[in-house]
């Protein structure tokens, strides 16, 4: 029996098929979490929930009646609920006079709606298990932006970071919520130049360097542990010192 630091925690992960969510769901799997995983790539999907022994929902986000129907899923399947970490996201790129509001509305929907209703629905079951923690996954441009084009991207992560400090202000004292800000982490789809630029003399990265999923996995993992059991309604930017911060 695995008596890691998330022994009997039972957590949702969305995005859970690559990138952060891939990562942090290995890493919460090695530390004793029950899991249930969604995402909208039902064959990778299925590929990790076969590894870790996980339930998996496949969702595409926004859609409520999806979103619902797989967290009712998850908390049959798991038994209840009280964790949830919201990683899946997409980018948005186009300045203003360019984007449309199809771009802008698909952009929201799926960084900020969503996480919305994925906390809706899992929180009466997170009180009916007496508390929980949820960790949302924003980003350093929603703390501050540091380039053009980028208007439904930052509106949306920063969103999200101010959803997460209101809701620790409601939910306390039994459900924590806290949010991720990362800066650019190295995945398969980052572009060469973008590592690249990270390593230069005059890069904002004080590392020299970009971020790795298992990095902001391991922010994941202690935000949702008890090792943070006195901190609620923080942004934490796990970033590599990006001096805008």
């Amino acid at each position: 029996m695995n008596e890691g630091r998330l022994a009997g925690r039972r957590i949702i992960i969305t995005g859970a098929a690559s990138g952060i969510g891939l990562a942090a769901a290995r890493r919460m799997h090695a530390e004793g979490a029950a899991l249930s995983l969604h995402d909208r790539d039902g064959e990778a999907l299925a590929a990790l929930a076969a590894e870790l022994g996980a339930h998996q929902a496949v969702v595409d986000l926004p859609d409520e009646d999806a979103i619902t129907a797989g967290v009712e899923a998850a908390a049959a399947a798991l038994g209840g609920i009280d964790g949830l970490v919201n990683v899946a996201g997409i980018g948005g790129m186009g300045r203003l006079g360019e984007l449309t509001l199809t771009d802008w509305n698909r952009t929201l929907g799926v960084n900020l709606t969503a996480p919305f209703l994925m906390m809706r629905a899992a929180l009466p079951h997170m009180q009916a298990a007496g508390g929980g923690t949820i960790v949302n996954i924003a980003s350093g441009q929603g703390l501050s932006p540091t380039a053009p084009g980028m208007a439904s991207y930052c509106a949306s992560k920063g969103g999200l970071v101010l959803l997460s400090k209101q809701l620790a202000l409601e939910l306390a004292p039994t459900i924590r919520v806290n949010c991720i800000c990362p800066g650019v982490v190295d995945t398969p789809l980052l572009p060469d130049n973008m590592r690249d630029a990270a390593r230069q003399p005059g890069s904002p990265y004080a590392l020299k360097r970009v971020g790795e999923a298992d990095e902001v996995a391991d922010a994941i993992l202690f935000l949702s542990s008890g090792e943070s059991s006195f901190i609620t309604g923080i942004a934490m930017a796990v970033d590599g010192g990006r001096t805008y911060h």
